[in-house]
């Protein structure tokens, strides 16, 4: 035990270097310079005044981290040449911990640290000391500043900044390909010792991957390593302090390196043939099935394209590449026809899209394989010999006539024989019809060109056995001309003659028009039917003909118009003609030619208003329509008269007191009949289903002979209402309060009551309940005091 504490102090003082030794003695130095202190101050005496250079000299403290010992740990010692060991000077220690991590003995100049201290936290504290006289509290030095360096220790082990690293490399790399690097960091000194210097070795994933011991680069360590057969690799790494010596700390990190895919696999077809089926009714674009490659690779480096490169069928069918599913999708390129042929062959090829030249050597990235398509049979509709049909035929067509026939067939092997017939939508007039058997196309009513000149028909065509499967085809007919109709006047002429024309003058242009259309064009010929000798027609030669006059002067007193038969004519076969009559009048003229009057009444009668004063004649009597309208109104509004004439006629009205009758089942309500028959009335009964709200029974009078004057009265107030024009044009009820005279009810006013008060028994009142004791008290109690 003697010999191990007087060995480690050996070692350590052989470890430091000598400038690191724990206790200095610091002496005088003598200095025969001396330094200036500031700018030379001018004085009396013309001395310049100077700073002697400080007699003693501070050096760095070395300290060890992470001091185990129970006592404090020794720094160094403080000493001045002025200290004579008399406890005359006093040492002050200040700056970086001072005080509480470092304390110094203030008479002997010992530093000690008071805990344990971590370079990684502080790697080297600066102080101030100073040895002041300890009487007069006087500094003997100035103050000086110094350090304290923590040397360092190996108690940190290597750390990586992350736990677990993610990595990728292509497979097939080449050995020695660099993946990932990590890198691990070591807090202690790098500058002192070994205790930071970290070397890096591979724990877990040989022989796969290796790692460089100074720089921690990871590679690849095999060559072709496949990622179809192994895609994850798992690498663990540790780092290692002291060079990588025993008694180094360490550190371990995890590698997860994933083989990243090329594209080293061509694809492949799982079958080396692959049937088909498709029905031959199927249509153009129709997708029949699907073939697909297999390709061990993924993403772009499994993309494949497909395309047929051989068969019988390359030209009925096609292939299209599915991007999503990378299937090859075989669609029907043209129309099947099962009766023609009925299997084809197809050779179909399925390559990658991108190729990597480096595996060239591999092989082909491509694959073939041979597709079997059988055509299966349908019931398919009949088939027309053509796509539509064109029909001509004259407007003067027999009844009966066939026109032409459609021709159609069933493509089935059956061979189904056909039924023909006519779309009814196409055909609303029934003017054509078909033979079923032959598809004999026929009239059935006269046609006409001028009413239509085209016909469009659907004709069906249906097998016998399965009328479901039918094929329509249009059919149009066109109507050829035929010169059936006679041209006449183009329009209606107005002709007049001037009483003063004279011979050969023209009064009229006329015009034909004809509803047929030969193949040479219209061309028509005006004569007169017979020879006129008032008017001649000349004909123009262009469909257009004059009627000029052929004497001189015409009298309208004498005729007043002309009838002038004129026939024209066409130029085809067979020539049609017809006669149009002209109505001449015969009018007086100007001058200039202008008509002024037609006929002979017209001079007897005065000249015609103008327009704008029949316009003012329609204002006025439109206003005095109005006016007359107004005046009628004003005059009704004036003879109603109010249902109140004055102050006097305010009779008594019927008050309501919201009192709610009990329906028809209610029997002891007041009857209306009482005032029509006073000796129906009965006795006063009290209502069971409210409360009377009277406080008087009325007195029963002797019954007395009917009183007509109240009849009277209201059958003539009833009367005049109903002549009264001035009354509203509804039912209502007028109230007259009326009694008559004389009346059995006698005045149904309470203004009489009092004199009739001694008359009223009002013991009922106990019997209503509660509520009316204080009625009954005041008026049964009134009578009992005036009783005595």
């Amino acid at each position: 035990m003697t010999i191990y504490q007087f060995l480690l102090p050996f070692l350590l003082w052989v470890c430091l270097p000598h400038f690191c030794s724990p206790e200095i003695m610091f002496r005088r130095t003598p200095v025969p310079q001396q330094r200036i202190l500031g700018p030379r101050m001018p004085r009396s005496d013309g001395k310049i005044l100077h700073r002697q250079k400080r007699g003693w000299m501070w050096n760095q403290f070395f300290l060890l981290e992470e001091y185990t010992g129970s006592d404090y740990q020794y720094v160094g010692k403080l000493h001045s040449d002025q200290d004579k060991g008399d406890g005359s000077l006093k040492y002050i220690l200040s700056g970086d911990g001072a005080g509480t991590l470092f304390i110094i003995d203030e008479k002997t100049g010992d530093i000690h640290a008071t805990r344990r201290i971590d370079r990684e936290e502080k790697a080297f504290y600066t102080l101030r000391a100073q040895a002041i006289n300890r009487r007069t509290l006087r500094p003997v030095e100035p103050e000086s500043e110094f350090v304290i360096k923590i040397h360092d220790i190996n108690d940190n082990e290597p750390t990586f900044p992350e736990e677990i690293y993610t990595a990728s490399v292509p497979e097939m790399s080449v050995v020695g390909t660099s993946v990932v690097q990590v890198t691990a960091t070591d807090a202690d000194d790098p500058s002192y010792g070994n205790s930071a210097r970290v070397i890096y070795s591979i724990l877990q994933g040989q022989p796969y991957f290796s790692v460089e011991p100074e720089t921690g680069i990871i590679r690849t360590a095999l060559p072709n390593m496949n990622r179809e057969n192994r895609e994850q690799y798992q690498v663990v790494i540790q780092a290692k302090d002291m060079g990588g010596q025993m008694g180094g700390l360490s550190g371990t990190t995890t590698v997860n390196i994933t083989l990243t895919d090329v594209n080293d696999n061509p694809p492949r077809f799982p079958q080396n043939t692959v049937h088909l089926r498709v029905l031959e009714s199927s249509p153009v674009g129709t997708a029949i099935g699907s073939v697909k490659a297999t390709d061990a690779d993924t993403g772009k480096n499994a993309e494949v394209e497909y395309r047929i490169i051989d068969g019988d069928g390359t030209d009925m069918f096609d292939i299209i590449t599915e991007k999503d599913t990378q299937e090859g999708i075989i669609i029907v390129k043209k129309p099947l026809d099962y009766e023609s042929r009925r299997l084809y062959t197809l050779k179909v090829e399925a390559e990658n899209t991108h190729v990597d030249p480096r595996f060239y050597y591999l092989g082909p990235f491509k694959d073939t394989t041979i597709v079997k398509i059988a055509i299966e049979d349908v019931d398919e509709p009949p088939v027309f010999s053509r796509s539509s049909y064109l029909f001509e035929v004259h407007e003067d067509i027999e009844v009966g006539t066939i026109i032409g026939t459609v021709m159609a067939r069933d493509p089935d092997s059956a061979s189904s024989p056909i039924r023909f017939s006519l779309d009814r939508h196409t055909d609303l007039d029934r003017i054509f019809n078909i033979h079923s058997g032959n598809g004999s196309l026929y009239i059935s009513k006269p046609l006409d060109r001028e009413l239509s000149q085209w016909h469009n028909l659907t004709v069906i065509a249906a097998e016998i056995t399965n009328p479901k499967e039918m094929t329509r085809v249009a059919v149009f007919v066109r109507i050829l001309d035929v010169n059936d109709n006679a041209p006449q006047f183009a329009v209606f002429y107005d002709t007049f003659v001037c009483e003063n024309a004279r011979p050969g003058q023209l009064i009229q242009t006329i015009s034909a028009v004809d509803k047929d259309d030969p193949l040479g064009g219209q061309k028509f010929f005006f004569s007169l039917a017979a020879v006129n000798p008032n008017f001649t027609v000349q004909d123009n030669e262009d469909n257009t003909a004059r009627i000029l006059t052929r004497k001189n002067g015409f009298n309208r007193h004498e005729i007043s118009s002309y009838l002038l038969p004129v026939v024209i004519s066409d130029n085809d076969y067979p020539i049609q003609s017809s006669t149009g009559t002209l109505t001449i009048r015969v009018c007086a003229c100007d001058g200039e030619g202008n008509m002024q009057s037609c006929s002979a009444e017209a001079l007897l009668l005065p000249a015609g208003l103008s327009t704008g004063a029949l316009i003012a004649i329609l204002l006025c009597i439109v206003i005095l329509l109005v006016i007359v309208v107004l005046f009628a109104a004003l005059k009704r509004q004036r003879k109603k008269e109010p249902l109140i004439l004055s102050k006097e006629d305010i009779r008594d009205n019927i008050v309501s007191y919201n009192d709610e009758g009990g329906g028809e089942e209610d029997t002891q309500a007041f009857d209306i009949g009482t005032l029509r028959n006073p000796a129906a009335i009965e006795e006063k009964k009290l209502r069971r289903d409210i409360i009377p709200e009277t406080l008087f029974i009325p007195r029963r009078t002797p019954t007395a002979p009917d009183n007509t004057d109240v009849r009277d009265f209201i059958n003539e107030r009833l009367k005049e209402h109903d002549l009264d024009p001035t009354a509203p044009p509804y039912d209502s009820l007028a109230t007259y309060a009326y009694e008559g005279n004389d009346s059995i009810a006698e005045s149904l006013s309470s203004l009489e009551s009092g004199t009739t008060e001694g008359d009223q028994n009002y013991d009922y009142l106990r019997e209503w309940g509660p509520r009316f004791n204080k009625l009954a008290e005041m008026y049964g109690g009134g009578e009992s005091d005036k009783d005595s």
